[in-house]
């Protein structure tokens, strides 16, 4: 592994763990399914995985590698911006599921699903 990328084991397994912390974020900004195909939304368990990849820069300051440094604060900056995208992205989520089940009550009971008038036929 250090050899595709990483200069050596320990930058590798470094960026194993921020992966991991990258990936529940991101999870959590319904941005990934979980192994259930299910999307979630938990902005605090999302702030809370940032917070820490934050704390980890500012713990590791002087101790990165170029290289290490630019990954990690690229890796952050695109979290904070998604992050400030959710709520967004979370109301567009609910309103697309909230039409397919209309849609699907239509189908399922046509006279109890939502109709409008297309054309009046008065002249």
């Amino acid at each position: 592994m250090p050899g595709e990328f990483f200069d050596d084991e320990d930058s590798a397994h470094l960026f194993q763990l921020v992966h991991m912390l990258q990936r529940s974020a991101m999870m959590h900004m319904g941005m990934l399914q979980d192994t259930e195909g299910k999307v979630h939304y938990n902005l605090g368990e999302t702030k809370a995985a940032i917070d820490t990849l934050s704390m980890m820069k500012a713990k590791m300051a002087g101790n990165l590698t170029p290289k290490e440094s630019t990954m990690l604060n690229g890796i952050i900056s695109e979290l904070q911006l998604q992050f400030v995208k959710a709520p967004a992205r979370q109301r567009e989520l609910e309103n697309q599921v909230a039409e397919s089940e209309a849609i699907r009550e239509t189908f399922t009971n046509p006279k109890d699903g939502p109709s409008e008038i297309i054309a009046d036929e008065e002249e």
